[in-house]
């Protein structure tokens, strides 16, 4: 009996590890899937914001949402952009921390990037250019449909190269070769919100500056579009912000700055983005040239001394 007892008790706790283990695997098998659902999330943001951009009356009927989007559809899918870039932070940090980053993860990431910041701006900056740009020459405006598309084949080439070079581990990122596909997609989204608010201020108070602002960007906008594609595949080293300036022990005045940043958002988070997106593009080229100014100098008055 006692023998009987004893195995028993042995077969109950050998029952209860085992149901233990089982429902730690099922929770990492859990984790695990978090980032890939994740990183379709952004895909279908990519998507959804080409879908509401090609809004027209066909698409509306009776529907109330419908209706909604379609009066707005520019800034609709500017933002799912921006939703989208949420989701592509977020797949990353899900990943590290289930600490389980996969190749597998790595390449849905950059198919999801592709349709997100690569096609789906690309695709935006045509339909507003369509709608609220100038009338132009057959010619022209297929210069700015090529504009559109070398941009995307720049995307593609980007993540492309990023996906054979890219090494895992957070000590790998604090730095990219050439602009980053979410940094190039704000700047073309950034600078689309800065239209579509000068446009809509523009309908709504009725001062004529504003209308002119608002055609000035839209003819800016296909450079934008060609600038940023072609800084993608670049060799200009641009700074991850977050790693880089975010992370660890920072000074008083750079937690003020950034308080500042934060609160800009709040009041006029349009043309904070598209300038600050601007501005993280430009940085890149600007702080190339000025490295190399630098470089000349030395070697300018070394030639002086020597004559």
């Amino acid at each position: 009996m006692n023998d009987l007892g004893g195995d028993t008790h042995h077969h109950r706790i050998h029952r209860r590890r085992r149901l233990r283990r089982h429902g730690r695997r099922a929770y990492i098998r859990s984790v695990y899937l978090l980032p890939s659902l994740a990183t379709l999330g952004n895909a279908v943001c990519g998507f959804g914001a080409m879908y509401v951009a090609a809004f027209d009356l066909t698409n509306v009927g009776e529907d109330p949402w419908a209706k909604m989007f379609l009066a707005n559809k520019f800034f609709a899918a500017a933002y799912l952009i921006i939703l989208a870039m949420v989701f592509d932070a977020l797949d990353g940090r899900l990943a590290r921390f289930a600490r389980h980053t996969t190749d597998f993860g790595g390449q849905l990431d950059s198919l999801a990037d592709v349709v997100s910041f690569g096609a789906a701006p690309a695709f935006i900056a045509l339909q507003v250019f369509k709608l609220h740009g100038p009338d132009v020459p057959f010619s022209i405006s297929r210069l700015i449909w090529a504009t559109a598309a070398i941009y995307f084949s720049c995307a593609a080439i980007r993540l492309a190269r990023f996906n054979v070079s890219n090494e895992h581990g957070e000590q790998h990122h604090f730095s990219f070769l050439g602009l980053p596909s979410p940094g190039a997609a704000a700047a073309v989204i950034g600078f689309i919100l800065m239209q579509q608010d000068l446009h809509q201020l523009a309908a709504t108070s009725g001062y004529r500056a504003f209308g002119v602002l608002s055609n000035i960007t839209v003819c800016i906008l296909p450079m934008v579009v060609l600038v940023t594609g072609l800084l993608m595949v670049s060799n200009i080293r641009y700074p991850h912000l977050v790693n880089r300036y975010l992370r660890g022990k920072k000074s008083f005045g750079r937690l003020i700055l950034i308080l500042a940043i934060l609160m800009a958002l709040v009041f006029q988070h349009r043309y904070v983005l598209g300038l600050g997106a601007l501005f993280y593009a430009l940085y890149g080229p600007a702080h190339y040239a000025l490295a190399r100014m630098k470089r000349r100098e030395p070697a300018s008055g070394r030639a002086v001394l020597q004559t």
